[in-house]
């Protein structure tokens, strides 16, 4: 995954895809919420960390959109703690089309008018756990929002595997450096801040 991460649109930190179905002035009314998948321990680029750096960024969308957090978590985390072993295990997901079963859920998803998914970027794709939460749903009615964080793979397939995942209307989406994230928290706001702005938020 590491030969991935660098090899793969390595000059970005923050940018958008562009998704001509989705022209929304005024997303100040509509109810949010953030679900997220997110993971501490030996990550690329930062070390060992108590805080993933997908959770840092879906508190800010929360924050600055008024929305609901909920964390994608697995409800039996086998996932290795070390950062080689974590990139095996999710390739091996990823390529059997895994759906881990995960802890809790959303009661009231279907109150919810735009929902922010976000995780980090495994093998070119969200974690398999995120689409766990996904087939959980129905998204008719829904508008979708990918955000990544990523060392160099930027939003890669993840707007698209959204949308075929949901089928719902999608917005443009933002990737994020991790290491910006973990270690630049005041730099990563502003590109939330700017990039909620231009979906109307």
């Amino acid at each position: 995954m590491k030969k991935l991460f660098s090899s793969i649109l390595a000059g970005l930190t923050f940018f958008t895809i562009h998704n001509a179905t989705a022209e929304i002035k005024d997303m100040n009314n509509k109810k949010v919420l953030v679900v997220y998948f997110s993971k501490t321990g030996e990550q690329y680029s930062v070390g060992n960390i108590t805080e993933g750096n997908t959770a840092i960024v879906a508190k800010m969308i929360a924050e600055q959109t008024g929305g609901s957090l909920f964390e994608v978590k697995l409800k039996n985390d086998t996932y290795p703690a070390a950062y080689t072993a974590l990139t095996e295990a999710a390739k091996a997901e990823k390529n059997s089309n895994a759906r881990p079963e995960i802890a809790g859920d959303v009661s009231d998803f279907d109150n919810y008018d735009v929902v922010f998914i976000g995780g980090p970027v495994w093998w070119g794709d969200l974690p398999m756990a995120v689409y766990t939460f996904i087939d959980k749903h129905n998204w008719s009615g829904k508008t979708v929002v990918p955000f990544v964080t990523h060392e160099g793979s930027g939003l890669t397939s993840v707007p698209n595997n959204l949308k075929n995942a949901t089928g719902a209307e999608m917005l443009d989406g933002l990737a994020i450096y991790g290491h910006i994230a973990q270690n630049e928290r005041a730099k990563a706001k502003e590109n939330v801040v700017n990039w909620l702005n231009k979906l109307g938020f």
